[in-house]
């Protein structure tokens, strides 16, 4: 008989065994700190913080966030973070007293920015895995996004590998090439893992005022429920070619979302701005999956990573 006590929720990604697959997305959960009066953090597959930056960050101008329709937002936060040396300082010490694996997530300018950013979180200790958000713009390339480019992804990330032994996962955000590219390119560089994003640059207008409804930041970056049906097909798509785990992230609000994903053939999922509504969402959603492994008595998840039927 299977129940609660005989189900093995447990993922590996790369060095990193995760005990369940269900983690909060950079960006939306702070330092940790934030959401354990909500949660016990222990209960995570692992602690994703929000990027970390050489130096200190405010962030951009007001009206960051706004809400669209069906559930879905525009924001433009500007990587605010306290910087590297403040991160170590204030924010590591709390987080390393949690067996739950810690997720890093990196955003330089440039590679060698990268580089210093994964040395100096190797050398501090109590991080498990890097993220690296190749999402940012790369200033020595005239503002391109990194992942806009394979060739200068492949360069991130085979430079990181090369300075660190700590799981190695590239956020990446196709926009001039297809994820599939993206993702063999990474893993041909050393990465464990990928997290795809199905972001996409939106715009919201005030009819009255006929301006930006995000002030002066004008654009902002479209999540929510809106994008889950892109990046599922993006993590089924890209886990049929590469070797590495895929992690699925965009449009999360239920377990029924993060089973989507998984069946596509995600590892593990990230839930984003669903964290900001309801806290408690990460929780809910491991508790959900767990019930769907007991109703349809499957005793891992692993037995249902990649399962989707073709018919």
């Amino acid at each position: 008989m299977i129940n609660n006590g005989s189900i093995d929720l447990s993922v590996q990604l790369g060095k990193s065994r995760l005990k369940n697959p269900v983690m909060p997305a950079s960006g939306t959960f702070g330092y940790g700190r934030e959401f354990s009066s909500f949660i016990d953090l222990e209960r995570l597959g692992a602690i994703v913080v929000k990027s970390i930056t050489p130096g200190p960050r405010l962030g951009s101008f007001e009206h960051r966030f706004i809400e669209l329709a069906g559930g879905s937002f525009l924001s433009n936060i500007g990587l605010q973070n306290v910087g590297i040396e403040i991160f170590i300082k204030e924010k590591l010490p709390y987080l390393r007293q949690f067996e739950t694996p810690l997720i890093v997530s990196i955003a330089g300018e440039s590679i060698e920015e990268f580089i210093r950013l994964a040395e100096r979180l190797n050398k501090a200790g109590g991080v498990s895995a890097l993220q690296l958000n190749l999402t940012c713009p790369n200033t020595a390339r005239g503002g391109m996004m990194f992942s806009a480019d394979p060739e200068l992804t492949f360069s991130v990330v085979k430079a990181v590998r090369g300075v660190t032994g700590l799981t190695l996962i590239p956020k990446l955000l196709p926009t001039t090439t297809d994820i599939t590219t993206l993702g063999r390119v990474c893993e041909e560089a050393g990465a464990d893992a990928i997290r795809p994003s199905a972001g996409r640059v939106g715009m919201a207008i005030d009819i009255n005022t006929r301006r930006s409804k995000l002030g002066k930041n004008l654009t902002g970056a479209l999540g929510g429920p809106a994008l889950k049906s892109v990046a599922v097909r993006m993590v089924w798509q890209v886990s049929q070619l590469v070797g590495i785990p895929v992690i699925g992230c965009g449009g999360i609000t239920s377990a029924e979302d993060a089973l989507e994903f998984l069946i596509a053939g995600a590892t593990a999922i990230e839930i984003g701005t669903y964290n900001l509504i309801d806290p408690k969402a990460t929780l809910k959603t491991i508790e959900g999956i767990e019930r769907y492994l007991i109703d349809h008595r499957i005793s891992r998840i692993r037995d249902i990573i990649g399962s989707m039927i073709f018919s």
